[in-house]
C-alpha cells in the first residue's frame, strides 16, 4: 500500500505520467513576503548522477530502486531553498526542509542538524548524567561517613534574625523555579533511559510534553526570581579576605574546627557568584533564546542548536552545583533549613557557624531582630570561646 501510494505522489509531483505530461501545471506564484528562489521538486537532468534518469520510466525506476527520488532529495540534502508562503523575518529558513549536507574534516558529521545530535546524544547526554550521579554519590558518602553538622554548645533560646521575610520569599521563589526546571529538564533529557521502560510510550509522551510546557513557562518565573535574587543577597555575599582561609580548609567540614565566617561563608558565596549570578546568566539567557522571548533577534537553526547545547552544559554543572548548596541547606547542617523556613536562629547557631557574622551582631554593627529577650540585652560571646 505504501509503494501505490509512494509511486502515485511521486506521479503527482514529478509529472511522470502522460496526461501530466501534457498538461504540466505552473509553479505556483510565490505569495507576497516569501521567499522566492528555485523549486526543488522540480527534477532538473543536471541534478542528477544519472543524465538517463529523465528518460526511465517509473516502472523501469522503482524495479531498480522503488520508491527512489533522490535527485529531489539531493537538493533537499544540498540546502537548496524552495517555495515558502511564510514571511522571511518570522521564518527565514522555512524554504529549507533540512540543513546542508557537509562533510565536516576529520570528523563523521554530515550535516549541522547530525552534528547537534551526536554532541548532545554522546557528550551532553552521558557526561552529564555521569556529574550529577558523582555529585549524588559523593554527597551520600559525605553524609553516611560524616553526619549531620550538630551545635557543639547547647541553644541558648535566644533567637536572631538571620533572613527577613522578603529575603525568604525570594528564596524560595526562586527555589521552587529551579527545581521545577530542573525536575522537567532532567525528565526530557535522561526519561528515555529509566522512564520511558516503565510508563510505556503513550503516557510518556504526554509527561513529556506537559513538563516541556512548564519548563517553558516556568522560564520567565526563575528569570524574574533570580534577578530579585543577585539584588537581594549581593551586598552579603561580597569577597572579604577571611574567605580564602575558608577555601583552603573547606569550612572546617572534614575536620577541626570551624573557619569563621560573616553572614555567609565562602562556600555560600561560591554558590551565588558560580552558580546564581555566572552559570544563571547563561541557563537564563540561552533558556530566553530557546524560548524565542529575545526581540529583535533571527532565530536561526544552528544558533538555537548552539544556544540548546551551551543552555544543556550550564545547567548541569548548576544543577550539580545546587545539589551540594542544598545538601548542606537540609541534611549537612542542623539548622539551617529551619532558618530559611522561619526565619530565626540560635545564638549558640550563629556563633558557631558565622562567628564574624555574630560578633558585628554583638558589637552593634548589624542590627537584628532578637525574639525572647529583651531589646537592651546584648549576648555576649561565651567565656574560653574560639569558634
Amino acid at each position: 500500500m505504501s509503494r501505490v501510494l509512494t509511486a502515485v505522489l511521486l506521479t503527482a509531483v514529478l509529472g511522470f505520467g502522460p496526461a501530466m505530461a501534457q498538461t504540466a501545471p505552473a509553479a505556483p506564484a510565490p505569495a507576497p513576503g516569501g521567499i522566492q528562489s528555485q523549486n526543488i521538486f522540480e527534477v532538473k537532468p543536471e541534478a542528477s548522477a544519472d543524465p538517463n534518469y529523465l528518460n526511465q520510466s517509473n516502472g523501469e525506476r522503482n524495479k531498480v530502486q522503488p520508491g527512489n527520488n533522490a535527485p529531489m532529495w539531493r537538493q533537499v540534502s544540498g540546502g537548496v531553498t524552495g517555495y515558502s508562503s511564510l514571511p522571511v523575518a518570522e521564518a527565514p529558513e522555512a524554504g529549507n526542509l533540512i540543513q546542508p549536507f557537509v562533510q565536516y574534516p576529520g570528523s563523521r558529521f554530515t550535516n549541522a542538524g547530525e552534528a547537534w545530535r551526536q554532541v548532545r546524544n554522546d557528550w551532553i547526554i552521558p557526561y552529564g548524567a555521569a556529574l550529577l550521579f558523582v555529585t549524588l554519590l559523593a554527597l551520600a558518602i559525605f553524609y553516611f561517613t560524616r553526619g549531620s553538622i550538630k551545635l557543639h554548645g547547647p541553644e541558648t533560646g535566644r533567637k536572631i534574625e538571620r533572613f527577613t521575610p522578603f529575603e525568604r520569599a525570594t528564596h524560595w521563589s526562586n527555589a521552587i523555579a529551579f527545581v521545577t526546571l530542573a525536575i522537567s529538564g532532567i525528565v526530557m533529557a535522561f526519561g528515555k533511559f529509566f522512564l520511558l521502560p516503565v510508563m510505556g510510550g503513550a503516557l510518556f509522551g504526554w509527561l513529556a510534553y506537559a513538563l516541556k510546557n512548564i519548563h517553558n513557562f516556568m522560564g520567565p518565573l526563575f528569570v524574574v526570581t533570580t534577578i530579585f535574587m543577585i539584588v537581594t543577597f549581593i551586598r552579603s555575599n561580597w569577597p572579604s579576605a577571611g574567605d580564602l582561609k575558608w577555601l583552603v580548609r573547606a569550612g572546617g567540614l572534614f575536620g577541626g574546627k570551624e573557619v569563621p565566617s560573616h553572614r555567609f561563608n565562602a562556600g555560600e558565596k561560591v554558590v551565588f557568584w558560580g552558580g546564581v549570578l555566572f552559570l544563571g546568566s547563561i541557563v537564563i539567557g540561552s533558556g530566553l533564546f530557546l524560548d524565542k522571548l529575545i526581540p529583535g533577534v533571527v532565530y536561526l537553526r544552528g544558533d538555537m542548536q548552539i544556544a540548546h547545547m551551551i543552555h544543556g552544559v550550564a545547567t548541569l554543572f548548576m544543577m550539580a552545583l545546587i545539589m551540594g548548596h542544598i545538601y548542606i541547606g537540609t541534611l549537612g547542617m542542623q539548622g539551617a533549613y529551619k532558618a530559611m523556613r522561619e526565619g530565626h536562629v540560635d545564638e549558640t547557631w550563629a556563633r558557631e557557624h558565622h562567628e564574624l557574622w555574630y560578633d558585628d551582631i554583638v558589637a552593634g554593627k548589624i542590627p537584628a531582630q532578637r525574639s525572647g529577650m529583651p531589646p537592651a540585652a546584648r549576648p555576649l560571646p561565651a567565656e574560653g570561646h574560639t569558634t
